[in-house]
């Protein structure tokens, strides 16, 4: 079961990340390097139970407002 879970974790934040990527013109290792950077992947992993509920776009915002209050400066 656990296996499971990490892999739906792993598998969600990929397609966050990748979608991130194209709405603000990077590539996928920038966009990783950024999330990772200011905690969302973190953020992600902490609270998946609650953010995979919500629909795509609303997860997106979650992040990216998380991220900027942690000093990023991509909105």
């Amino acid at each position: 079961m656990e296996r499971a879970i990490i892999r739906d974790k792993a598998e969600y934040l990929m397609s966050l990340i990748s979608h991130f990527a194209k709405w603000h013109n990077l590539n996928v290792l920038q966009s990783y390097r950024y999330v990772k950077r200011y905690g969302g992947v973190d953020m992600v992993d902490k609270h998946y139970d609650i953010m995979h509920t919500l629909s795509f776009s609303d997860a997106m915002d979650m992040l990216v407002n998380y991220m900027k209050r942690q000093g990023g400066g991509i909105v």
